[in-house]
Protein backbone atom coordinates (compact mmCIF):
# COMPACT_ATOMS: atom_id res chain seq x y z
CA UNK A 1 0.00 0.00 0.00
CA UNK A 2 1.27 3.62 -0.85
CA UNK A 3 0.38 6.94 -0.05
CA UNK A 4 -0.88 9.02 -3.16
CA UNK A 5 -0.40 12.61 -3.00
CA UNK A 6 -2.36 14.53 -5.29
CA UNK A 7 -2.18 18.44 -5.63
CA UNK A 8 -5.88 19.72 -7.32
CA UNK A 9 -9.34 18.64 -5.84
CA UNK A 10 -10.96 19.72 -9.33
CA UNK A 11 -12.76 16.69 -11.25
CA UNK A 12 -9.38 14.95 -12.40
CA UNK A 13 -7.76 14.86 -9.06
CA UNK A 14 -11.11 13.43 -7.41
CA UNK A 15 -10.97 10.89 -10.06
CA UNK A 16 -7.59 10.53 -9.19
CA UNK A 17 -8.60 10.17 -5.60
CA UNK A 18 -10.81 7.22 -6.17
CA UNK A 19 -8.89 5.31 -8.72
CA UNK A 20 -6.20 4.73 -6.30
CA UNK A 21 -7.99 4.83 -3.30
CA UNK A 22 -9.83 1.38 -4.91
CA UNK A 23 -6.36 -0.16 -5.51
CA UNK A 24 -5.69 0.02 -1.46
CA UNK A 25 -3.81 3.19 -1.49
CA UNK A 26 -4.01 6.38 1.04
CA UNK A 27 -4.27 9.23 -0.53
CA UNK A 28 -4.22 12.52 0.22
CA UNK A 29 -5.62 15.51 -1.44
CA UNK A 30 -4.09 18.85 -1.20
CA UNK A 31 -6.45 21.55 -3.02
CA UNK A 32 -5.80 25.48 -2.88
CA UNK A 33 -9.13 26.71 -2.60
CA UNK A 34 -12.19 24.71 -0.80
CA UNK A 35 -13.89 21.69 -2.71
CA UNK A 36 -15.73 23.32 -4.96
CA UNK A 37 -16.40 23.12 -8.91
CA UNK A 38 -17.17 26.60 -10.83
CA UNK A 39 -18.18 26.91 -14.85
CA UNK A 40 -21.22 25.85 -16.32
CA UNK A 41 -22.21 22.83 -18.69
CA UNK A 42 -19.83 20.15 -20.14
CA UNK A 43 -20.45 17.38 -22.18
CA UNK A 44 -19.66 13.64 -21.09
CA UNK A 45 -19.52 11.30 -24.53
CA UNK A 46 -19.50 7.18 -23.79
CA UNK A 47 -15.82 7.20 -22.48
CA UNK A 48 -16.24 9.43 -19.83
CA UNK A 49 -19.02 7.31 -18.47
CA UNK A 50 -17.09 4.29 -19.16
CA UNK A 51 -14.19 5.89 -16.71
CA UNK A 52 -17.41 6.85 -14.42
CA UNK A 53 -18.24 3.22 -14.41
CA UNK A 54 -14.95 1.84 -13.05
CA UNK A 55 -15.07 4.62 -10.76
CA UNK A 56 -18.50 3.74 -9.15
CA UNK A 57 -19.79 7.44 -9.56
CA UNK A 58 -21.64 6.68 -13.26
CA UNK A 59 -24.68 5.84 -11.95
CA UNK A 60 -24.61 9.09 -9.85
CA UNK A 61 -23.95 11.53 -12.61
CA UNK A 62 -26.65 9.62 -15.00
CA UNK A 63 -29.13 10.38 -12.27
CA UNK A 64 -28.09 14.25 -12.72
CA UNK A 65 -27.11 14.04 -16.70
CA UNK A 66 -29.55 14.99 -19.48
CA UNK A 67 -29.20 12.34 -22.38
CA UNK A 68 -29.07 14.29 -25.59
CA UNK A 69 -30.87 12.78 -28.44
CA UNK A 70 -28.50 14.37 -31.20
CA UNK A 71 -25.50 16.49 -32.20
CA UNK A 72 -26.64 19.43 -34.57
CA UNK A 73 -24.04 21.50 -36.71
CA UNK A 74 -25.82 24.24 -38.11
CA UNK A 75 -25.17 27.11 -40.86
CA UNK A 76 -25.12 29.86 -38.28
CA UNK A 77 -25.47 32.57 -41.08
CA UNK A 78 -28.63 30.62 -42.88
CA UNK A 79 -30.08 29.21 -40.08
CA UNK A 80 -30.40 25.88 -42.52
CA UNK A 81 -28.93 22.25 -40.83
CA UNK A 82 -25.63 21.12 -42.34
CA UNK A 83 -25.51 17.38 -40.44
CA UNK A 84 -26.72 15.60 -37.20
CA UNK A 85 -25.23 12.60 -35.36
CA UNK A 86 -28.46 10.86 -34.11
CA UNK A 87 -27.31 9.85 -30.32
CA UNK A 88 -30.04 7.10 -29.38
CA UNK A 89 -30.84 3.52 -30.53
CA UNK A 90 -27.90 2.75 -32.50
CA UNK A 91 -25.34 5.19 -31.33
CA UNK A 92 -25.83 3.66 -27.53
CA UNK A 93 -25.99 0.12 -29.00
CA UNK A 94 -22.22 0.74 -30.74
CA UNK A 95 -20.94 2.76 -27.93
CA UNK A 96 -21.93 0.88 -25.23
CA UNK A 97 -23.05 4.20 -23.05
CA UNK A 98 -24.85 7.09 -23.67
CA UNK A 99 -23.92 10.83 -24.64
CA UNK A 100 -25.15 13.40 -21.78
CA UNK A 101 -24.76 16.80 -20.82
CA UNK A 102 -24.41 18.03 -17.46
CA UNK A 103 -23.57 21.29 -14.87
CA UNK A 104 -19.84 20.81 -14.05
CA UNK A 105 -21.76 20.34 -10.53
CA UNK A 106 -23.69 17.39 -11.24
CA UNK A 107 -20.32 15.50 -12.36
CA UNK A 108 -18.11 17.39 -9.56
CA UNK A 109 -20.90 16.44 -7.03
CA UNK A 110 -20.89 12.48 -7.21
CA UNK A 111 -17.31 12.29 -7.04
CA UNK A 112 -16.80 14.94 -4.35
CA UNK A 113 -19.47 12.49 -2.30
CA UNK A 114 -17.63 9.53 -3.21
CA UNK A 115 -14.31 10.87 -1.95
CA UNK A 116 -15.94 11.58 1.52
CA UNK A 117 -17.08 8.55 2.25
CA UNK A 118 -14.34 6.83 1.53
CA UNK A 119 -11.96 6.37 4.34
CA UNK A 120 -8.79 6.15 2.57
CA UNK A 121 -9.25 9.04 0.77
CA UNK A 122 -7.66 12.62 2.82
CA UNK A 123 -9.24 16.10 1.26
CA UNK A 124 -7.23 18.95 2.75
CA UNK A 125 -8.81 22.54 1.74
CA UNK A 126 -6.73 25.29 1.52
CA UNK A 127 -3.84 23.42 1.19
CA UNK A 128 -1.77 24.84 -1.99
CA UNK A 129 1.14 22.80 -3.06
CA UNK A 130 4.10 25.59 -4.01
CA UNK A 131 6.74 22.83 -5.07
CA UNK A 132 7.85 19.76 -4.69
CA UNK A 133 10.91 17.63 -3.30
CA UNK A 134 11.89 13.66 -3.87
CA UNK A 135 15.11 11.35 -3.38
CA UNK A 136 14.66 7.80 -3.80
CA UNK A 137 12.28 6.35 -1.40
CA UNK A 138 9.67 9.62 -1.78
CA UNK A 139 8.25 12.59 -2.40
CA UNK A 140 7.31 15.84 -0.31
CA UNK A 141 4.98 18.54 -1.62
CA UNK A 142 5.72 22.27 -0.04
CA UNK A 143 2.87 23.68 0.74
CA UNK A 144 2.14 28.21 0.67
CA UNK A 145 2.59 27.33 4.19
CA UNK A 146 5.56 25.74 4.97
CA UNK A 147 4.23 22.65 5.77
CA UNK A 148 5.30 19.88 3.95
CA UNK A 149 3.80 16.38 3.36
CA UNK A 150 5.24 13.50 2.18
CA UNK A 151 4.06 10.31 0.16
CA UNK A 152 5.27 8.09 -2.28
CA UNK A 153 3.90 9.90 -5.62
CA UNK A 154 2.54 13.24 -6.15
CA UNK A 155 0.26 13.27 -9.23
CA UNK A 156 0.08 16.93 -10.87
CA UNK A 157 -3.63 17.62 -10.90
CA UNK A 158 -3.71 21.07 -10.48
CA UNK A 159 -5.06 22.05 -14.05
CA UNK A 160 -3.54 24.15 -16.70
CA UNK A 161 -1.30 26.52 -14.64
CA UNK A 162 -0.06 23.58 -12.52
CA UNK A 163 2.62 24.29 -10.10
CA UNK A 164 3.72 20.63 -10.64
CA UNK A 165 4.27 21.09 -14.03
CA UNK A 166 5.70 24.05 -13.95
CA UNK A 167 8.17 22.69 -11.77
CA UNK A 168 9.07 19.12 -13.99
CA UNK A 169 8.66 21.09 -17.39
CA UNK A 170 9.19 24.54 -16.71
CA UNK A 171 7.56 25.51 -19.94
CA UNK A 172 5.78 28.70 -18.84
CA UNK A 173 2.86 30.02 -19.34
CA UNK A 174 -0.26 28.11 -21.44
CA UNK A 175 -0.59 29.16 -25.11
CA UNK A 176 -3.55 31.70 -25.98
CA UNK A 177 -5.98 30.60 -28.56
CA UNK A 178 -7.14 34.05 -29.62
CA UNK A 179 -10.80 32.79 -29.21
CA UNK A 180 -12.67 34.71 -26.45
CA UNK A 181 -16.47 32.66 -25.29
CA UNK A 182 -18.71 34.02 -23.16
CA UNK A 183 -21.08 32.06 -21.32
CA UNK A 184 -24.79 32.31 -20.07
CA UNK A 185 -26.77 29.87 -18.29
CA UNK A 186 -30.60 30.57 -18.32
CA UNK A 187 -33.29 29.07 -16.62
CA UNK A 188 -35.65 27.05 -19.33
CA UNK A 189 -38.64 28.69 -18.77
CA UNK A 190 -37.51 31.16 -20.44
CA UNK A 191 -36.87 29.71 -23.81
CA UNK A 192 -39.90 29.61 -26.31
CA UNK A 193 -40.94 25.96 -26.35
CA UNK A 194 -40.55 25.49 -30.01
CA UNK A 195 -36.53 26.03 -28.80
CA UNK A 196 -36.48 23.78 -26.09
CA UNK A 197 -34.34 21.18 -28.40
CA UNK A 198 -32.58 18.21 -26.51
CA UNK A 199 -29.78 18.31 -28.48
CA UNK A 200 -26.65 19.88 -28.83
CA UNK A 201 -26.79 22.45 -31.63
CA UNK A 202 -23.77 24.13 -33.03
CA UNK A 203 -24.19 27.45 -34.92
CA UNK A 204 -20.88 27.74 -37.04
CA UNK A 205 -19.90 30.94 -38.68
CA UNK A 206 -16.93 32.88 -40.08
CA UNK A 207 -14.49 33.50 -36.82
CA UNK A 208 -17.07 32.51 -34.48
CA UNK A 209 -19.86 29.97 -32.97
CA UNK A 210 -22.37 29.39 -30.45
CA UNK A 211 -23.42 26.42 -29.09
CA UNK A 212 -26.34 25.81 -26.63
CA UNK A 213 -27.84 22.43 -24.60
CA UNK A 214 -29.97 21.80 -21.72
CA UNK A 215 -28.59 21.37 -18.55
CA UNK A 216 -29.68 20.61 -14.63
CA UNK A 217 -32.01 17.96 -15.66
CA UNK A 218 -33.67 20.28 -18.56
CA UNK A 219 -34.24 23.19 -15.82
CA UNK A 220 -31.54 25.39 -17.47
CA UNK A 221 -29.84 26.38 -20.90
CA UNK A 222 -26.42 26.34 -21.32
CA UNK A 223 -25.19 29.34 -23.48
CA UNK A 224 -21.68 29.59 -24.67
CA UNK A 225 -20.84 31.82 -28.12
CA UNK A 226 -16.87 31.60 -29.20
CA UNK A 227 -15.71 34.72 -31.05
CA UNK A 228 -11.78 34.20 -32.91
CA UNK A 229 -11.14 37.87 -32.13
CA UNK A 230 -7.25 37.89 -31.63
CA UNK A 231 -7.67 38.40 -28.30
CA UNK A 232 -3.78 37.85 -26.68
CA UNK A 233 -4.12 38.28 -23.01
CA UNK A 234 -5.96 34.98 -20.93
CA UNK A 235 -8.96 36.01 -18.95
CA UNK A 236 -11.52 33.35 -16.87
CA UNK A 237 -14.80 34.54 -15.65
CA UNK A 238 -14.47 38.19 -16.52
CA UNK A 239 -18.05 39.72 -16.68
CA UNK A 240 -18.94 40.73 -20.26
CA UNK A 241 -21.99 43.08 -21.21
CA UNK A 242 -25.26 41.51 -22.84
CA UNK A 243 -24.48 44.21 -25.45
CA UNK A 244 -21.10 43.56 -25.98
CA UNK A 245 -21.67 39.70 -26.63
CA UNK A 246 -24.53 40.22 -28.99
CA UNK A 247 -22.58 42.91 -30.88
CA UNK A 248 -19.69 40.44 -30.94
CA UNK A 249 -22.30 38.04 -33.21
CA UNK A 250 -24.07 40.60 -36.14
CA UNK A 251 -24.21 37.53 -38.72
CA UNK A 252 -25.97 35.15 -37.06
CA UNK A 253 -28.97 34.19 -38.19
CA UNK A 254 -32.37 34.88 -37.20
CA UNK A 255 -33.27 31.78 -34.99
CA UNK A 256 -29.88 31.41 -33.33
CA UNK A 257 -29.90 34.83 -32.71
CA UNK A 258 -33.56 34.74 -30.37
CA UNK A 259 -31.72 32.57 -28.40
CA UNK A 260 -28.14 34.44 -28.38
CA UNK A 261 -30.63 37.52 -26.99
CA UNK A 262 -32.16 35.49 -23.82
CA UNK A 263 -28.92 35.47 -22.25
CA UNK A 264 -27.98 37.60 -18.94
CA UNK A 265 -25.21 37.62 -17.16
CA UNK A 266 -22.50 37.03 -19.45
CA UNK A 267 -19.26 36.05 -18.78
CA UNK A 268 -16.18 35.72 -20.60
CA UNK A 269 -13.06 33.60 -21.00
CA UNK A 270 -9.87 33.50 -23.13
CA UNK A 271 -9.47 30.25 -24.44
CA UNK A 272 -5.94 28.46 -23.81
CA UNK A 273 -3.79 25.52 -24.57
CA UNK A 274 -0.44 23.36 -24.45
CA UNK A 275 1.63 21.53 -27.29
CA UNK A 276 1.38 18.29 -26.41
CA UNK A 277 4.17 17.09 -23.50
CA UNK A 278 6.52 14.21 -24.69
CA UNK A 279 7.45 14.30 -20.56
CA UNK A 280 4.60 13.97 -17.94
CA UNK A 281 6.79 12.57 -15.09
CA UNK A 282 9.74 13.05 -13.01
CA UNK A 283 10.59 9.94 -10.84
CA UNK A 284 7.52 9.71 -8.36
CA UNK A 285 5.94 12.45 -9.66
CA UNK A 286 3.33 12.59 -12.69
CA UNK A 287 0.83 14.83 -14.46
CA UNK A 288 -2.99 13.94 -14.83
CA UNK A 289 -5.82 15.79 -16.46
CA UNK A 290 -5.49 20.05 -17.54
CA UNK A 291 -2.03 19.63 -15.95
CA UNK A 292 -0.86 17.07 -18.48
CA UNK A 293 -2.54 17.95 -21.42
CA UNK A 294 -4.91 20.74 -21.67
CA UNK A 295 -7.22 21.10 -25.15
CA UNK A 296 -9.22 23.37 -26.59
CA UNK A 297 -13.15 22.70 -26.00
CA UNK A 298 -13.80 22.23 -29.61
CA UNK A 299 -13.51 17.67 -29.41
CA UNK A 300 -15.69 18.14 -25.92
CA UNK A 301 -13.11 16.16 -24.24
CA UNK A 302 -11.43 17.59 -21.77
CA UNK A 303 -13.36 16.41 -18.72
CA UNK A 304 -13.90 13.08 -20.81
CA UNK A 305 -9.67 12.40 -20.85
CA UNK A 306 -9.06 13.43 -17.25
CA UNK A 307 -11.79 10.67 -16.31
CA UNK A 308 -9.83 8.39 -18.62
CA UNK A 309 -6.53 9.48 -16.85
CA UNK A 310 -7.57 8.47 -13.51
CA UNK A 311 -8.84 5.17 -14.14
CA UNK A 312 -5.41 4.36 -15.98
CA UNK A 313 -3.62 5.52 -12.94
CA UNK A 314 -5.13 3.71 -10.53
CA UNK A 315 -5.14 0.07 -12.69
CA UNK A 316 -1.48 0.64 -13.16
CA UNK A 317 -0.44 1.49 -9.34
CA UNK A 318 -2.11 -1.47 -8.72
CA UNK A 319 0.44 -2.52 -6.92
CA UNK A 320 3.24 -2.02 -4.15
CA UNK A 321 5.04 1.36 -3.63
CA UNK A 322 8.59 0.09 -4.23
CA UNK A 323 7.89 0.05 -7.94
CA UNK A 324 6.07 3.49 -8.37
CA UNK A 325 8.80 5.14 -10.36
CA UNK A 326 7.85 2.73 -13.22
CA UNK A 327 4.16 2.50 -12.88
CA UNK A 328 4.29 6.22 -13.07
CA UNK A 329 6.27 6.11 -16.44
CA UNK A 330 4.06 3.05 -17.62
CA UNK A 331 1.24 5.21 -17.26
CA UNK A 332 2.27 8.06 -19.37
CA UNK A 333 3.41 6.24 -21.64
CA UNK A 334 -0.22 4.26 -22.31
CA UNK A 335 -1.94 7.71 -22.15
CA UNK A 336 0.45 10.18 -23.92
CA UNK A 337 -0.72 9.22 -27.82
CA UNK A 338 -3.89 9.52 -26.98
CA UNK A 339 -4.05 13.19 -25.03
CA UNK A 340 -2.25 14.43 -27.80
CA UNK A 341 -4.05 13.18 -30.68
CA UNK A 342 -7.00 14.87 -28.91
CA UNK A 343 -5.32 17.73 -28.12
CA UNK A 344 -4.34 18.54 -31.84
CA UNK A 345 -7.59 17.40 -33.23
CA UNK A 346 -9.34 19.82 -30.90
CA UNK A 347 -7.27 22.76 -32.53
CA UNK A 348 -7.81 21.36 -35.72
CA UNK A 349 -11.89 21.44 -35.57
CA UNK A 350 -12.06 25.01 -34.47
CA UNK A 351 -10.36 25.69 -37.28
CA UNK A 352 -11.74 23.40 -40.19
CA UNK A 353 -14.92 22.68 -38.75
CA UNK A 354 -16.06 25.88 -36.56
CA UNK A 355 -14.79 28.75 -37.85
CA UNK A 356 -14.25 28.71 -41.83
CA UNK A 357 -15.56 31.28 -43.67
CA UNK A 358 -16.54 31.62 -47.54
CA UNK A 359 -15.65 28.87 -50.02
CA UNK A 360 -14.11 26.93 -47.18
CA UNK A 361 -17.00 26.74 -45.14
CA UNK A 362 -19.27 25.85 -47.65
CA UNK A 363 -16.55 22.88 -48.68
CA UNK A 364 -16.76 22.27 -44.96
CA UNK A 365 -20.85 22.20 -45.43
CA UNK A 366 -21.05 19.85 -48.59
CA UNK A 367 -18.36 17.43 -46.65
CA UNK A 368 -20.19 17.27 -43.83
CA UNK A 369 -23.73 17.00 -45.47
CA UNK A 370 -22.72 13.94 -47.73
CA UNK A 371 -21.88 11.83 -44.66
CA UNK A 372 -23.75 8.91 -43.52
CA UNK A 373 -24.65 8.31 -39.09
CA UNK A 374 -22.48 5.45 -39.69
CA UNK A 375 -19.97 7.95 -41.33
CA UNK A 376 -19.79 9.73 -38.38
CA UNK A 377 -20.36 7.08 -36.02
CA UNK A 378 -16.54 5.56 -37.77
CA UNK A 379 -15.16 9.29 -37.13
CA UNK A 380 -15.70 9.08 -33.55
CA UNK A 381 -14.99 5.30 -33.08
CA UNK A 382 -11.95 6.31 -31.13
CA UNK A 383 -12.74 9.05 -29.69
CA UNK A 384 -15.85 7.84 -28.13
CA UNK A 385 -15.04 3.92 -28.07
CA UNK A 386 -14.98 1.63 -25.18
CA UNK A 387 -11.43 1.26 -24.23
CA UNK A 388 -8.91 -1.63 -22.26
CA UNK A 389 -7.77 1.20 -19.86
CA UNK A 390 -4.80 -0.92 -18.92
CA UNK A 391 -3.28 -0.68 -22.40
CA UNK A 392 -5.46 2.49 -23.90
CA UNK A 393 -6.53 0.20 -26.73
CA UNK A 394 -9.97 0.44 -27.92
CA UNK A 395 -12.37 -2.69 -28.36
Amino acid sequence: MAKILIAGGGVGGLAAALATARHGHRVTVLERWDFTELGAGIQLGPNAFHALDRLGVGDAVRERAVFIDELRFMDGTTDRQVQSMPLTGPYRTRFRNPYAVVHRTCLFAPLLEACRANPAIELRANSRVLRHEQDAGSVTAVLDTGELVTGDALIGADGIRSTVRAQLLGDGEPRVSGHTIYRSVIPMERVPEELRWNTVTLWAGPKWHFVHYPIGGGEFLNLAATRDDGATEAVAGVPAARDRVLGEFPDLGEVARRLLELGEDWKSWVLCDRDPADTWTDGRVALLGDAAHPMLQYAAQGACQALEDAVVLGDLLDGPADDVVQRLEKYAAVRRERTAKTQLVAREMGRRLYHPAGEAAQERNAMLAAMTADDLYDTVQWLHGERDFGTGVAR
